[in-house]
């Protein structure tokens, strides 16, 4: 008979390592799931490291069973959530979970009903998980789509936990939509019209970003993306310090043909931005780096000798237009244009054949159109939960 469950929080760096620890024990058997590498999960963890820490707060809580580690969790509150207007999810009293990890439904109760406790304790009066930590991080929890592994920085969960959740009391608030569309097949007439129509537009110029000029372009695609997403659901304005922290995580897979600027007679007005699928080339690392990963996954990010890599998988994580043009046709084209851009670079430049665009909440209908206008489908869904306290 299986001992009492032990809750402990996690204090020293020795304890964060086994929080990270965790979670490679609970997946390594799961053929889907891509360890991450273990200095950017602790990273994530620290203050002083992940600039979140500037505007949130948190402690994390491993779960013991008979001496053996058998789950985590993370409970937490972002201030900038308990400053999001209502209608966009947020509220003075709203706290997350996350960083989920379980053995079984008890481990889950137990973890699950601690973070709610520490939640209690903190004043709030309202639960939404999984936040992993940030809304820009690893939102929502994986309930389609176990069967193929994520692309890079989108989350990969055990299909149990959906029952687990639901059964302690959680019920649905967002789902974040992923679409997969094969890039080696042209792109339906209409949308190729569409294209060609805004080449023939002297007002519209789409260019590729440079790379030498890393933050001026950073902090220009991160500007249109706090005007365009500022109204959805969710929304966190992404600081100056996550700015300079992202830029500086993500630039090794930031390469100038895979990501667009559009300019309206000389405005920036829309982006979209791509990833070579980094989990393809470091799922074989086990999240280590040494002795050797290091040596692999730059040879494997420089494509050899190439200076890029080949992938079978690119990732669409951002694209925007900026609030004025949206609900315009203008907007719409910018968009098929810079998706055939980089489709078509994609294909030729990086030996891609297929995509992933996401996550699209499930109620961006200009969003979703798109994505059905270019004949993708929907490929995993994350669920994202509320639960009064």
């Amino acid at each position: 008979m299986a001992g009492a469950i032990q809750i402990f929080e996690v204090k020293t760096t020795a304890d964060k390592k086994r929080f990270v620890d965790v979670q490679f024990a609970l997946n390594k058997h799961d053929p889907a799931w891509v360890p991450p590498l273990k200095m950017d999960a602790l990273e994530l963890l620290t203050p002083g490291k992940n600039p979140w820490f500037e505007h949130g707060h948190g402690d994390l809580f491993i779960a013991v069973r008979d001496g053996k580690d058998v789950g985590r969790i993370s409970a937490h509150i972002d201030h900038l959530w308990l400053d999001m207007p209502p209608e966009q999810g947020g509220g003075k009293d709203i706290g997350n979970w996350g960083l989920y990890e379980a053995t079984d439904k008890d481990v889950s109760d137990a973890l699950i009903a601690h973070a709610e406790a520490w939640l209690r304790k903190e004043g709030m009066k309202r639960s939404v998980g999984p936040i992993s930590i940030s809304i820009w991080d690893e939102p929502g929890l994986l309930i389609k789509g176990h069967d193929h592994s994520p692309t890079v920085m989108m989350g990969h969960h055990n299909p149990h936990y959906e029952a687990w959740i639901e059964a302690a009391g959680y019920g649905k608030v967002k789902d974040l939509n992923t679409y997969e569309v094969d890039i080696t097949k042209t792109f339906p007439p209409l949308i190729e019209r569409i294209v060609a129509s805004g080449e023939r537009n002297p007002r519209i110029t789409v260019r590729t970003v440079n790379k030498k000029n890393f933050k001026a372009e950073a902090a220009l695609i991160l500007s249109i993306l706090n005007d365009a997403w500022s109204g959805n659901w969710g929304f966190l304005p992404i600081t100056d310090s996550e700015i300079q922290y992202v830029g500086k995580k993500l630039k090794p897979i930031v390469f100038n043909d895979l990501i667009r600027i559009a300019e309206v007679e000389g405005e920036p007005v829309a982006f979209m931005m791509t990833w070579p699928d980094l989990n393809e080339m470091q799922k074989d690392l086990n999240g280590s780096l040494f002795p050797f990963g290091v040596v692999k996954l730059l040879w494997r990010l420089n494509g050899g000798f190439s200076g890029r890599p080949t992938v079978n998988t690119v990732r669409v994580p951002l694209m925007g237009v900026k609030k004025k043009l949206q609900a315009t046709r203008l907007a719409s084209q910018l968009a098929f244009m810079m998706i055939e851009y980089i489709r078509s670079d994609s294909v030729k430049l990086f030996g891609a054949t297929r995509a992933e665009i996401g996550w699209i909440l499930e109620d961006n209908q200009g969003m979703v159109s798109i994505a059905d206008a270019i004949n993708s489908h929907k490929n995993r869904v994350y669920r994202i939960y509320t639960k009064d306290l």
